[in-house]
């Protein structure tokens, strides 16, 4: 046998024994994405992520101005 024969047997196996474990969540999807976005915040790159939610909050801002001068001029125009 080839070697990528070998190979695809050898991953065929593999997954065929991890598929009947079924693993428990620890914590929910959202949890765990708060937990790492705090990991993140402290870790390498640090700066980045914060740079990108304070520009998260910016547009957040920006939208909700936005939407006011939209509902004041539809408001004028009636």
């Amino acid at each position: 046998m080839s070697r990528i024969a070998l190979g695809a047997i050898a991953l065929a196996a593999l997954v065929a024994a991890g598929c009947g474990k079924k693993e428990e969540a620890r914590v929910d999807a959202a949890t765990g994405q708060k937990e790492a976005l705090e990991r993140a915040k402290t870790g390498a790159f640090g700066t980045q992520v914060n740079a990108l939610e304070n520009a998260k909050g910016v547009q957040a801002d920006f939208d909700r101005k936005a939407q006011e001068a939209v509902e004041k001029a539809e408001q004028g125009a009636k």
